[in-house]
């Protein structure tokens, strides 16, 4: 190889270097400022858990409902027990059932909110069966938490109509039970009752999911850079004298 050529080639060789070790450690920064932002939701989250309860008024008001997601919450109203319905393949302790939900109606000529009542085991022999949920009727008091619409699963079909489903969309439900269902949801707080767990689980952002991930990319940064500096500086610089 020509030395015209071997300069070339070292260049080029030397840029590939710096592209990639700029990447890479971009990445790696990348993935601690997603960790520094799910910190920071976390601290949110714990400072609204601690502040006052409030009330089902609060949900009437889209932005203000989300505004409070993980706040404690007193709703009074009463069930639509009719449309009950059970979301399937959901862990509680460890063991798979259904996540319960009911809408309760707020005021009788206002919008409701879906509560995540609690979760109950399936029967696995005959998985068309649902159990029996007791739901009171007349007035009622609900203490819990303002939380997010169930998490959705991978589903191979879209729902059916039925009482059991994979995820629920909170729009198309509301056209369903004819009323205006609120943007969030409750989970419903208190020790069992009515065959219901309620031990529902702390939220995990995944922060050390980003911190491994940074480690992976400042290696990989590390590693082009040690592989550049043996073949192009040391082998072509000091070894070949």
């Amino acid at each position: 190889m020509s030395a015209r050529a071997s300069t070339a080639r070292f260049w080029l060789v030397t840029l590939a270097a710096l592209v990639g070790v700029a990447l890479t450690l971009s990445l790696g920064f990348w993935q601690l400022s997603r960790a520094a932002d799910k910190l920071a939701l976390q601290e949110t989250m714990d400072a609204r858990r601690a502040l006052p309860q409030l009330d089902g008024a609060t949900l009437r008001d889209p932005a203000l409902a989300q505004g409070n997601l993980y706040r404690s919450v007193q709703l009074r109203g009463a069930w639509l027990p009719g449309h009950t319905l059970y979301l399937d393949n959901r862990q509680m302790q460890g063991k798979a059932g259904f996540f319960v939900v009911t809408p309760l109606l707020l005021a009788p000529d206002g919008p409701a909110v879906l509560v995540q009542r609690g979760w109950v085991p399936r029967n696995f022999i005959d998985r068309s069966q649902v159990p029996v949920v007791p739901t009171p009727e007349g007035p009622v008091a609900v203490s819990g938490r303002i939380a997010p619409p169930p998490g959705k699963l991978y589903e191979f079909a879209a729902s059916g109509s039925g009482a059991i489903r994979q995820n629920l969309d909170l729009s198309s439900f509301a056209g369903e039970i004819g009323r205006p269902l609120a943007a969030v949801t409750v989970q419903q707080a208190g020790p069992p009752s009515d065959g219901l767990l309620r031990d529902w689980p702390r939220i995990d952002l995944g922060v050390d999911k980003h911190y491994g991930y940074a480690v992976q990319w400042f290696a990989l940064a590390g590693l082009i850079a040690l592989l550049y500096g043996w073949f192009q500086i040391v082998k072509r610089f000091f070894l070949a004298r």
